[in-house]
């Protein structure tokens, strides 16, 4: 089987290089450099990465897309994600891979273990609030649905191409898109390292998100609905 690793990359001018050579021990590795302003496109590539190169900042959704859509291009068999500031651990991959014979996702879980000390309080409490509305929404039983280490079959990955959206709602929306297709979906747990990074998630960001989980929920309980005959019923 092929493997390759995508990462999603803005800005990332420390730690790529590092997290690309790690992460070559186990696979090709891609980088989708999503219009950076600094020396990321340069580090990736003499680290060993293969390139792809956004003319300009389009948003991890969009940057995972492309990614996607050249791995599949070169025919390979998995296909794991991961972060390109260091704060996952390519060292996790040869488990993710041991994984996804029996699931066809597999998330890496901040939480699976436990609480990580190291996580500012502020993730943790919307890390909580947004899983817990995933899991409601989905029925995957999920410790962590806001983790970008993830791995996945050839034909999960192809489910993931056409979502609209570009931006980080993305990756939740592969969580509905996977429990509308019964995807069987897995965790695992990660350790993650929490540094002086910086976050580049907005209070638009935020404010997205809201709606979009406002949306799940809509689209939800409408199929509860058109699905049970004497709703429908007294809905006539």
């Amino acid at each position: 089987m092929k493997f390759i690793t995508i990462i999603p990359a803005y800005n990332e001018e420390k730690a790529i290089e590092s997290v690309v050579k790690c992460a070559l021990k186990y696979s090709d590795v891609l980088v989708v450099d999503d219009g950076s302003g600094d020396s990321t496109y340069g580090r990736a590539k003499s680290a060993g990465a293969r390139i792809v190169k956004h003319e300009k900042n389009m948003g991890k959704g969009a940057a995972i897309k492309s990614g996607l859509k050249e791995a599949l291009n070169q025919d390979y068999d998995v296909l794991i994600m991961l972060d390109g500031d260091g704060q996952h651990n390519p060292d996790c991959i040869p488990s993710f891979i041991s994984n996804i014979g029996d699931n066809e996702l597999i998330i890496g879980s901040r939480f699976k273990n436990g609480n990580p000390e190291n996580m500012p309080i502020w993730r943790k409490l919307s890390n909580k609030i947004t899983t817990n509305l995933i899991k409601f929404v989905t029925g995957f039983k999920l410790t962590d649905s806001q983790s970008g280490f993830r791995a996945m079959s050839r034909d999960a990955a192809e489910l993931f191409l056409d979502i609209k959206y570009n931006d980080y709602v993305y990756e939740s929306e592969m969580l509905y898109k996977a429990s509308e297709h019964e995807i069987e979906v897995n965790e695992a747990a990660i350790p993650c390292t929490y540094g002086d990074e910086k976050s580049y998630v907005t209070k638009i960001h935020a404010l997205k998100y809201i709606l979009f989980i406002i949306g799940l929920l809509g689209r939800k309980f409408k199929v509860r609905i058109i699905s049970n005959p004497i709703a429908t019923k007294l809905g006539n």
